[in-house]
This record gives C-alpha cells, structure tokens and sequence, in this order.
C-alpha cells in the first residue's frame, strides 16, 4: 500500500490484513505522520531517505542515521524498515540485522516511479518465498532498470528483463 489513497483506507486495509496474517508492505509515499495504529499493523515499510525523516525527524545522512531512524519505525510497531537510498541501495533493519544491500550501478536518467517498482518487486520476491536480503537485492535490480528509462508506467520492467540484468551483473563479476 501507498498514502495516495485516504488513509483511512490505507488503516481500515491494513487492520484487516493483519489480522488475516496477511504481510502488510507499506510505502509510505507521500510523505507524511502517521497514526501509531497503521505503523503497529505494517510488517514491511519501505520509505525513501526523506520519507523517513519525515517519519522520524532524522535526516539520513549516513548508515548510523539510517539505522538510527529504522530503530524509531521498529520501535513503533513496524515489523521491518527498509529505507532505500537511492544509488546507494537500501537499508535493511529487521529484529537485530542491520545491513545495506547494495544497489546495482546503473546511469540513472529518471527516478519517476522507482519506488513503486521497487516495491512491486519487493512484494513479488517475497511472494516467492526469497529471502528478505535476496528480496532487496531483486527489488534493487528492479528500480535499477527503471530509473534508466523515462517516464514511471513506462520504466517498469519486465520479468525477464530483470532475470536478464541480474544474470549479466553476476556473469560481470565473476569476469
């Protein structure tokens, strides 16, 4: 789920899937305070460096702060945090694991959209039953691709497309 859509919505969705044990992803874009409710009924939050500080009131500056902020989410009720960081990949926090997953280089020409593919495939990882880390780590490839395109539903990249990337980026490495 997003914040594009009211937030009672949002909560009432959120209520209900928790108490379906279903895994509640919460993007929490656009940025802004959200109720103690929300955070308590979201196993996954994905914001973005501002997003969390709007969420926080720490500016994510480096590692430390990021960890400092996902400490504040968990500490809220919030399952697991991952902030992305952009070029940077994204901060994983999750009960006593604290990493970055590195992001794959790529030249980015626009970041329309990125958090949202980032999400997508997030969910779509997870649905696969990957691993949180390995989750990230294809989620990362996905918005990846993205941002070297233009445009947000046009960015959005294909299966295969990703399967292809990750396979390239892992065949460069061991060359």
């Amino acid at each position: 789920m997003q914040l594009e859509t009211p937030l009672e919505t949002v909560q009432a969705a959120a209520e209900i899937a928790s108490s379906s044990d279903v895994k509640v992803i919460l993007n929490p874009a656009p940025a802004r305070k959200l109720p103690p409710e929300l955070l308590q009924h979201a196993s996954i939050m994905t914001p973005n460096e501002f997003e969390a500080e709007v969420l926080t009131g720490i500016r994510i500056s480096d590692d430390e702060a990021a960890s400092r902020a996902a400490d504040v989410l968990l500490e809220q009720g919030v399952d697991t945090v991952i902030i992305t960081l952009g070029s940077r990949g994204a901060f994983l926090a999750e009960g006593k694991v604290r990493e970055v997953i590195p992001a794959y280089q790529v030249h980015a020409v626009d970041t329309t959209g990125a958090g949202d593919v980032f999400n997508g495939a997030l969910a779509v990882a997870l649905s696969e039953g990957n691993a949180l880390a390995g989750a990230v780590s294809f989620a990362n490839a996905a918005a990846g691709i993205s941002v070297t395109k233009l445009g947000a539903q046009p960015s959005i990249p294909r299966r295969r497309e990703i399967d292809g990337f990750i396979a390239s980026r892992a065949t460069s490495a061991r060359h």
